[in-house]
């Protein structure tokens, strides 16, 4: 039995000689993997049909599935969403590349979580849409929409009664913590700002230079780390603090 779903790419590998197997978030069954055979074919429409499994690529498939397997079949696929500068923009194509790394190390399960796929989704639509001064801002509101949505919000907000925010227990409180995981002042309030923000589109409004947009970043990367089994370092962190200005 074969079912109708939305997918997004996540990781590809090679697999044999001409397939590949693919890491996809999709809509129905969450976290899935497929073999996709033939792909890599030495022919021009074997090449042509790599690109939709490039980490990224948001699809409307058919595919089998059977939840007693690990490994599902897609039957056909096509583009749900076409990119108009993710996959061509550097820095579009780094903020992306962020937001799907920081998903496979957060969602290891394939139970299936609608809200999740729609938090994504949207994301990846907004890397690819939005101006730069939103795009910029992205991928710290990704990060705590995320985390809150796997259920580990940060708690509070910035405040003079409130100006320190405890990482490791993801609290703003009044007063340093014991531990030396926390931010202060001018960080801690561009983080509480990042939080309360109701619409993406507004992110502009958030002005951050390069050492402040890496030090949130990097605050709130160790924030999630306390919350995620196994977190594992963020090889694209590198490339996205060098790009964004």
């Amino acid at each position: 039995m074969t079912n109708k779903t939305k997918g997004i790419v996540l990781k590809t590998i090679h697999y044999g000689e001409t397939s590949i197997i693919t890491s996809v978030y999709t809509e129905l069954f969450g976290l899935q993997s497929y073999i996709v055979k033939g792909v890599r074919q030495a022919s021009k429409k074997s090449s042509s049909k790599q690109i939709f499994f490039h980490p990224g690529a948001i699809l409307e498939m058919e595919a089998y599935h059977n939840p007693l397997k690990n490994l599902q079949f897609i039957k056909e696929y096509r583009w749900d969403y076409l990119y108009e500068k993710v996959f061509f923009d550097v820095a579009r194509t780094a903020i992306a590349q962020f937001m799907i790394e920081l998903f496979l190390n957060a969602v290891k399960q394939p139970e299936s979580n609608p809200d999740l796929f729609f938090l994504l989704e949207e994301n990846l639509h907004q890397a690819d849409k939005s101006v730069d001064a939103v795009a910029a801002n992205l991928p710290e509101y990704f990060i705590l929409q995320l985390s809150a949505n796997l259920g580990f919000q940060l708690q509070g907000n910035f405040s003079k009664d409130t100006p320190v925010l405890d990482l490791q227990e993801g609290v703003f409180v009044q007063q340093e913590p014991v531990n030396s995981n926390f931010v202060i002042g001018a960080i801690a309030s561009a983080i509480s700002e990042i939080q309360n923000i109701n619409r993406i589109n507004t992110l502009g409004k958030i002005k951050l230079n390069r050492q402040s947009r890496n030090e949130v970043l990097q605050s709130l990367l160790q924030f999630v780390s306390y919350h995620i089994t196994d977190f594992k370092e963020m090889k694209s962190l590198p490339v996205l603090k060098e790009i964004l200005a």
